[in-house]
């Protein structure tokens, strides 16, 4: 009789029961019973999931762009626009040279196809036994023995996707498009598109024009070894460039080498001779493979290095809109390659000059070098990293003086010998000391001594604080006293965007050219311009102003004075390196660098001027070219324009101090104004004492009064007197006709004594005789042959004469003039 049908239940049971009969069998069925579950609910799961990855693929690939001819053979050109939002550059398709597939190598066909598609010729577009396969070779034989993508995908990826976005989406398109380019292409009008189409660095598109670019050979008449370095570098043109980065360029036209014998393509001699060339055999030299400089290179240079790495600037057909003057920016550039508007001395004194809009940050013109032949060449206004010298006095020193201990520009600093921290003298540039003297006048007369005490009080960590607020950051360890003195580096850009806050209220813009890009959509607009920030209190900005206004009027900055424009900036020079004066002769005055800075309310200029040949110096008449160059540019920037002077803030006042006063006292009513300097305090800190009272005056003037009187009286007794004596006149009268004949004092001189400062005056001696001697009309009588005297202003001519007087009688008077020296105010 057969078995009842049992559940699945009794079923379980009876073989649980069974189990310790039969288990090795039962262990073989559990097995096999949960392979058949997990294969059969795997491809339940992939009918759903092909279904549902179906369903979503063609979401995504229903939006893809239409395929066109134009798109696939050329990458999108980026054009880039002056302020006025017209077109002066376009960078992308300016260096390509078309090659047919009928005359490309079979070489370079093999070193491409086996390095990033070896399965070209098989697949429709997508490749999955070729994705597993990259995925393995890159585990087994490095990174990069070959790529993922096919060559369809990577055209589709060239000409009509941002290859930055990793979504599914765009990879889908990117899927569906590339089985439509091999549905309307051949493979062979496939790989002539890729050999025409990819980027290889330096601008260049297309491996024909980057034979030409980096062999100076077509194509067809390069060597096996600089074919496959060609057919390695669109993976990362940049980073496989053999001129920027000649190791991994070997490195990965060595793997592109090895592919191709892994794939029978080349013998193994072959490969390993050609492994063996060096990397740089039959490169162009620099000079050779540089096209003619594009226009305003130095501005261009600027502009792609601002671009955000997400975006190919020679491939993503951007629209750059930039902040470019065309005619400051040509007026820049003739005034550094010619002599025309500024004299230099030599071909070889290169310089560096950025002009930006003081309230923006927006730069206008970029004057990248000297004589430069090469496009992209270096760039001394935003590459040069030299020491910034007394340019860094307002930024480091006094600026952080005004912004945080409040001091006013009349505080008063000793000038005298001193020492850093460490004990290491420091000195003044002309190697002498004023004593006590103003911030004001020590600023504009750019004394070192008074600038280290300055930043020594501000203390190191808070006058890092302000430098960074102004886009200035130090080197690790970099932050030191001698940065006092500008010991630090820095460029022209970086510097014209530091002083252009001290322009504008103490807010900081970040020097930049592009002022925003637009996407090849014609819609997205990407804002790239920086963000304004508060550098400093605005009484302090126009503190610093106030002063450096005077390094063009009185300092050491005359020759960058622009006529009729309210201007303010600083000079800075550079000592020689001890290593070099080692080495070479330098005569006195000598400088390693020459800067000049300086704004006004609308523009912002740095210049920078040296050598690059460490024997070369700047004159000390050289030094004067960057003022020269600040100057004339200025001028021509602001020709036709409305300049507005510096305006005070309410919290600042402005005193008439009398100078040399220490402490600090204003000066009295009426005080001579060369006597008087108007310094600028805090509301609330400025002195209450008076140098001079009206007492004062009007006490001097009844002594005045008094002596006049006295004086009146004796000549009215003397009179007097003298008729008394009419008696004795027959009596003296041979004596008097003899007296009368007294002869003028002889050999008379005069000289003015620097140190003392003091006129010496000396003359023979008359038997018997004293003398009246008379200094600016003061009237002096004295016994002796010489006199010294005080008194007068650098610059005056001193009168002085003297009467030799004997018994009554006065002799004819004998003159003469010395002139006092002017003080020196140059840097």
């Amino acid at each position: 009789m057969a078995d009842k049908p049992q559940t699945r239940s009794q079923y379980r049971n009876k073989q649980n029961g069974n189990s310790k009969k039969n288990s090795p069998k039962r262990g073989k069925r559990v097995a096999a019973n949960i392979f058949k579950t997990i294969f059969f609910a795997g491809l339940f799961l992939a009918f759903f999931g092909v279904a549902a990855g179906a369903t979503i693929f063609y979401d995504y690939a229903k939006d893809a762009p239409k395929l066109t001819d134009s798109k696939l053979r050329d990458p999108l050109s980026s054009k880039i626009l002056d302020k006025d939002g017209k077109v002066f550059a376009e960078v992308g398709t300016e260096r390509r040279e078309y090659i047919e597939y009928k005359d490309i190598p079979d070489t370079l066909k093999d070193a491409i196809l086996t390095t990033e598609d070896a399965r070209f010729y098989e697949h429709d577009g997508i490749d999955p036994i070729r994705l597993g396969g990259a995925v393995i070779a890159n585990f087994k034989d490095g990174f990069g023995s070959e790529g993922a993508s096919t060559l369809s995908q990577q055209i589709i990826k060239m000409s009509y996707l941002d290859y930055t976005n990793k979504t599914l989406a765009r990879k889908a398109q990117e899927a569906w498009l590339a089985l439509q380019l091999e549905e309307k292409y051949s493979k062979d009008e496939i790989l002539e598109i890729y050999v025409n189409k990819v980027y290889m660095s330096d601008r260049v598109h297309g491996m024909q024009t980057a034979s030409e670019h980096y062999f100076g050979k077509d194509v067809n008449d390069i060597t096996l070894a600089q074919t496959a370095l060609l057919a390695g570098m669109p993976q990362s043109p940049n980073n496989y460039n053999p001129y920027d980065h000649p190791e991994a360029a070997k490195k990965r036209r060595d793997q592109v080498l090895t592919n191709m014998y892994n794939h029978d393509k080349i013998t193994k001699e072959e490969m390993q001779a050609a492994q063996k060339t060096p990397i740089n055999t039959g490169l162009r030299s620099q000079k050779d493979r540089e096209d003619k400089i594009y226009k305003y290179d130095a501005y261009v240079t600027q502009v792609l290095s601002e671009i955000p790495k997400e975006y190919d600037v020679y491939r993503d057909g951007l629209t750059i809109y930039t902040a470019l003057d065309r005619d400051a920016q040509e007026y820049t550039e003739k005034m550094l390659n010619t002599n025309e508007i500024v004299n230099f001395t030599d071909n070889e004194m290169q310089a560096g000059i950025v002009l930006q809009d003081t309230k923006t940050g927006r730069v206008q013109a970029i004057g990248g070098g000297r004589n430069q032949t090469v496009t992209r060449g270096y760039n001394y206004a935003t590459q040069v990293k030299r020491s910034v010298g007394s340019t860094m006095k307002p930024i480091a020193d006094y600026g952080p003086a005004f912004e945080y201990l409040d001091w006013s520009t009349a505080h008063i600093l000793e000038d005298e010998p001193y020492t850093y921290s460490g004990g290491t003298p420091i000195n003044n540039w002309d190697h002498a000391y004023k004593g006590p003297i103003s911030v004001r006048q020590a600023l504009y007369q750019s004394r070192n001594i008074p600038a280290l005490k300055t930043l020594q009080a501000v203390g190191l960590d808070k006058s890092e604080e302000f430098v960074n607020k102004l886009g200035i950051t130090y080197e690790e360890g970099e932050n030191v006293e001698s940065n006092a003195i500008g010991a630090n580096s820095s460029n022209p850009m970086q510097m014209a965007g530091a002083y252009a806050a001290f322009g504008n209220k103490g807010i900081y813009n970040k020097p930049h050219t592009v002022t925003k890009i637009v996407l090849s959509d014609g819609q997205t607009e990407i804002d790239t311009e920086p963000k304004s920030t508060v550098a400093m209190k605005e009484s302090t900005a126009y503190m610093v102003s106030d002063i450096l206004k005077d390094v063009l009027s009185i300092g050491t900055g005359t020759s960058a004075a622009v006529p009729g424009v309210p201007a303010a900036g600083k000079t800075g020079t550079t000592n020689i390196p001890p290593e070099f004066t080692s080495q070479y002769y330098y005569p006195s005055g000598a400088a390693r660098d020459s800067w000049f800075a300086g704004y006004t309310t609308n523009y912002s200029i740095a210049v920078w001027t040296g050598y690059d040949d460490k024997k070369k110096y700047v004159s000390a008449s050289e030094q004067k070219i960057a003022q020269y160059m600040f100057s004339k540019l200025m001028a021509h920037a602001s020709e036709g324009k409305t300049t507005a002077d510096f305006k005070m803030p309410s919290n600042l006042v402005s005193i008439p101090i009398l100078k040399g006063s220490n402490p600090i006292a204003r000066a009295a009513s009426g005080t001579s104004s060369d006597k008087v300097s108007y310094e600028l305090f805090i509301a609330g800190t400025a002195p209450t004492k008076t140098a001079s009272t009206p007492d004062d005056e009007k006490k001097k003037k009844e002594e005045a009064a008094a002596k006049k009187k006295a004086d009146e009286d004796a000549k009215k007794q003397s009179e007097a007197d003298k008729k008394k004596k009419d008696e004795d006149a027959k009596k003296k009268a041979e004596e008097e006709a003899k007296d009368k004949d007294v002869s003028a004092p002889t050999g008379l001189k005069a000289s003015y004594d620097g140190n003392s400062k003091q006129i010496n005056v000396s003359w023979a001696a008359v038997d018997g005789a004293t003398y009246e001697v008379t200094v600016n009309g003061t009237t002096t009588t004295v016994s002796s042959t010489s006199v010294s005297v005080s008194g007068g202003n650098p610059g005056d001519t001193i009168s002085i004469s003297v009467i030799a007087q004997k018994d009554g009688n006065k002799s004819p008077a004998a003159s003469t003039t010395v002139k006092i020296p002017a003080e020196e105010s140059s840097e």
